[in-house]
């Protein structure tokens, strides 16, 4: 084993997963100095300069202390976009990948007016506005430093989001209309905190990922009520969830008049999308 690739792996021992410190070292050689992996593997020696290892220590500290990886490098993949990313934002997940993927499937070729509600990084509108270059993208979010991020991302990757701040809870619709409104709101119960993962704990934006326990569907009920408002006929509504409240999200989705109400499941089979008819 390469010097440098054991010195990783000594300072992360005991913190992490042998899996997770193959990960980041390949990340580390790949992402920061541009290595070849492929070089590595054929055991071609490994030299850093002494900046170089100064930037290695800076990262290895930054690991120990349960940092995300993708702020420690300022930047994460998402649908096949590079996205820029700090502890102001939520690491987009996996998940999220899923539910758009499953719009880009259902609105290709459309025109169309989508909300995506609670903007974060921009994933979610940035890459609806970039894989369906005929639909006009609108994003809102209440964090003023999470617009800037997102707002940074939508001129790097020249998208078209038109960002705004707003509160969801206490907005109240104008004349807009809209065919597609998507959101992935906050959904983690405050009772939910003791089974989280340190560098989701420590380092997340609390803002954008707890709801109270005595009402963990406060957002959804929300936004479901705005978007009798704001959604055309037949418009469509799709929610990340949390797998727990699946079947209490359907029966509020149509309780208050939205049809075609189903849960889909993510690819680890758990209920985490939500789709709904106008």
């Amino acid at each position: 084993m390469h010097a440098v690739e054991s010195h990783i792996k000594r300072s992360l021992a005991g913190i992490y997963s042998l899996a997770e410190i193959r990960s980041f070292t390949k990340i580390i050689f790949t992402e920061v100095f541009h290595l070849k992996m492929l070089d590595i593997y054929m055991g071609k020696d490994i030299k850093l300069s002494a900046n170089q290892l100064k930037e290695l220590e800076e990262i290895l500290a930054r690991l120990q202390k349960h940092e995300p990886i993708q702020y420690v490098l300022g930047f994460t993949e998402f649908y096949g976009l590079h996205f820029h990313v700090t502890p102001s934002v939520l690491i987009p997940r996996p998940e999220t990948e899923e539910l758009v993927s499953l719009i880009i499937q259902e609105n290709l070729g459309c025109s169309s007016r989508i909300l995506d509600i609670g903007s974060g990084s921009g994933c979610i509108a940035i890459s609806l506005s970039h894989y369906l270059p005929l639909a006009e993208v609108h994003s809102w979010d209440v964090s003023s430093e999470a617009l800037q991020i997102a707002m940074k991302n939508n001129a790097r990757l020249e998208t078209s989001v038109l960002f705004q701040q707003i509160n969801v809870l206490e907005y109240q619709p104008k004349d807009e209309k809209f065919d597609v409104i998507v959101s992935n709101p906050p959904y983690v119960t405050v009772s939910e905190k003791e089974e989280m993962e340190a560098n989701v704990l420590e380092w997340e934006p609390h803002l954008a990922l707890f709801v109270p326990d005595e009402d963990p569907l406060l957002f959804y009920r929300r936004i479901a009520e705005k978007g009798l408002q704001m959604l055309t006929d037949d418009g469509k509504l799709y929610f990340e969830i949390n797998q727990a409240f699946g079947k209490e999200t359907t029966h509020l989705l149509e309780s208050i008049g939205y049809r075609e109400v189903n849960i889909i499941k993510d690819l680890s089979g758990k209920d985490r999308i939500v789709k709904a008819i106008r």
